[in-house]
């Protein structure tokens, strides 16, 4: 028997998002996947925004997905920032991270609560998917009897550590930073030291840092669950002991970034890019498969012109064709960083793309071999989706951890051998490190094998989000308990 649609109105899940692009992308595309299973999603974000997400939900609405935006006005003014400064990435910073201005940005993001808690009276939402820095939604689904999933950005395997780390301490009970330990209670035996931690686990005196992290936790605690940007077979022991034994509910629903199969749809994640997709693609094009080593530290991580100087005499060495994406700008002070002649003598052999780049586009094609990559979850996770092994370079907040997943779990990475957690500027690496492991890992016996592997991981991720897949399978799951706690 049909039910009729007014009766049985669509289940309603309203996303927020924090506003850096490495939360917002695998929010919207979040938000797109509910909408292919017929969900009504809402993602609400701030003015300036709206146009790095806007031409796909536009193009998603006209698909006939019920998908649409809600605008709240960012108080960046009243929180001390610039007029316009309404994303992690527009934070002004002339020499690294520039913590007064991230905690302005945080305290803005706190002033959140009353308007947004206007906007749940206003949409009536059956579900909020909101991102772990909006503790204060965890009162406002309570007060409104909503369930809240909570999204970080983070893999099964972080979770996990994270567990270990509130409950154990273990960074604590070494003698010295460089000292490695095992987290207890977690598969794996994964090490490290307490070099590769973020500070805020490390410091003993309660400070605003600590208290953030304990809030980020009694949140964790109160919400309906995690959502998780990851599939089962790529980290299936982590997932079995989250949910298993530190008896968490959570899904996992990725890899999310497989929702874009078009071009327009890998091209319109995030911001424009800097280069024409056509001259990058026809670049590409022009090169053998697997021979294109492609280089890349995400959004937050901003090298200093010394750092940069080594990694173009490290690619000019290895004598691989690649792709370069560089954060900083090209102008007349370039010469201090990059190496008389670099550009000339790498002509036809290299591509720099000074801005933002169209990541997925690039790792999809088959000229790419190699990923140089800060760790950052989404660029992991979209590495292992397009089957290629990794270069690891953690810089900082949980890019050590994912190293551990990509280098001594699956086997399919190796290391530059960063030995300390550095916020934004990273810990200083020398040519000769960067240019052995590059070499490891596009030639020889082992790079073969990291390749097959990679590959393996790479056809199991598409199989997760196809239908009947552990993914396809998570998110059908996830939303038939929402319709029924709703009914």
């Amino acid at each position: 028997m049909d039910v009729d649609a007014t009766e049985n109105p669509k289940l309603h899940v309203l996303f927020f998002p924090f506003m850096g692009h490495g939360h917002m992308i695998p929010m919207v595309d979040m938000a797109k996947l509910f909408a292919m299973r017929g969900v009504k999603t809402t993602i609400v974000t701030t003015p300036l925004n709206v146009p790095f997400i806007s031409t796909t939900i536009e193009r998603s609405k006209n698909s006939s997905f019920d998908i649409h935006i809600k605008v709240l006005n960012f108080p960046c003014v009243e929180a001390g920032l610039p007029e316009g400064c309404e994303n992690l990435d527009s934070i002004p910073s002339s020499q690294g991270v520039n913590l007064d201005m991230i905690a302005k940005f945080f305290k803005a993001a706190d002033m959140f609560e009353q308007p947004f808690e206007q906007l749940i009276q206003e949409c009536k939402p059956d579900c909020l998917l909101v991102d772990m820095f909006f503790t204060w939604a965890s009162d406002i689904a309570d007060k409104y009897d909503i369930p809240r999933l909570m999204f970080n950005g983070c893999s099964f395997l972080s979770l996990c550590i994270s567990d270990s780390v509130s409950l154990y301490e273990p960074q604590k009970k070494v003698k010295s930073g460089s000292e490695p330990f095992v987290f207890p209670n977690v598969p794996g035996d994964i090490k490290l030291t307490r070099d590769q931690m973020a500070v805020i686990f490390t410091q003993n005196e309660e400070n605003e840092l600590t208290r953030s992290v304990k809030k980020w936790r009694e949140a964790e605690l109160k919400s309906y669950g995690f959502i998780v940007n990851s599939f089962y077979e790529l980290e299936a022991a982590y997932v079995d002991h989250y949910r298993n034994v530190i008896g968490r509910k959570a899904w996992h629903v990725g890899p999310v970034s497989l929702c874009n199969r078009a071009i327009e749809d890998k091209l319109d994640r995030g911001k424009k890019p800097s280069v024409d997709e056509q001259k990058c693609l026809s670049w590409l094009d022009s090169k053998q498969p697997k021979s294109v080593v492609y280089i890349c530290f995400g959004t937050a991580v901003d090298f200093n012109a010394a750092q940069l100087t080594e990694i173009a005499f490290a690619i000019e060495a290895t004598g691989q064709h690649f792709i370069w994406v560089v954060k900083k700008e090209k102008s007349k002070n370039e010469e201090d960083w990059l190496p008389e002649g670099f550009e000339e003598r790498t002509e036809g052999k290299g591509l720099m793309i000074r801005g933002w780049a169209p990541q997925v586009l690039i790792l999809d094609h088959e000229a790419v071999g190699a990923f140089v990559t800060h760790c950052g979850w989404n660029s992991t996770l979209e590495c292992v989706s397009a089957g290629l092994p990794m270069v690891t370079w953690p810089v900082f907040a949980e890019q050590f951890y994912n190293e551990k997943l990509v280098t001594d779990v699956l086997k399919i990475g190796v290391g530059v051998g960063t030995k300390k957690w550095k916020e934004v500027v990273g810990d200083f690496v020398k040519r000769d490190a960067i240019e052995k492991a590059v070499k490891e890992i596009m030639v020889g016996e082992k790079a073969e094998e990291m390749r097959s592997r990679a590959k393996a991981l790479g056809e199991m991720a598409k199989r997760a989000v196809e239908e009947g897949g552990s993914s396809f399978r998570d998110l059908n799951d996830l939303i038939q308990q929402l319709s029924s706690r709703r009914r």
